[in-house]
């Protein structure tokens, strides 16, 4: 027999977006208990999370919707990629909540997910700024290009 938290069939977006947060802090403090499975766990898709913001396209998309929202041909026109790329880059930082969209008659529009994205996306700027010159020294970790991290 099913639980429902919630005898409504449709969820206003306020209550689904609390419901959404509370799971994910449930998640959350499941991955961060000491079992080693999930340490395991927590820090491969702490990695696999990194690796989405790790590609320059995408890095690009996002630095454009830190300005505000934009629809997929903008986006096309300021990053300078074919539109098939572009459109697969915003698809792989939707499905990782990075991003989010709005439909306008014919045309979606895409903008950061919620401030968090925008204040994680803000100090990684910052820290950059402040380190720039140990980042482009390191050997450790190539530029993009150049291959995979040498381990």
């Amino acid at each position: 027999m099913a639980t429902h938290l919630c005898k409504v069939d449709c969820l206003s977006r306020g209550c689904y977006n609390m419901l959404k947060s509370v799971y994910r802090e449930i998640k959350m403090a499941t991955l961060l208990t000491p079992d080693p499975t999930r340490l395991r766990l927590r820090l491969e898709l702490t990695s696999k999370f990194f690796r989405a913001l790790g590609d320059p396209t995408r890095l690009r998309l996002l630095d454009h919707l830190l300005e505000g929202e934009k629809n997929v041909g903008d986006l096309v026109d300021l990053v300078g990629a074919p539109q098939g790329r572009v459109s697969n880059h915003l698809a792989c930082l939707k499905q990782c909540g990075l991003v989010d969209t709005r439909r306008e008659g014919k045309f979606i529009y895409y903008h950061i997910a919620d401030e968090a994205v925008r204040h994680l996306l803000e100090l990684c700027q910052g820290l950059i700024a402040s380190n720039a010159e140990n980042i482009w020294a390191c050997t450790r970790v190539r530029a993009s290009g150049e291959g995979d991290e040498d381990g």
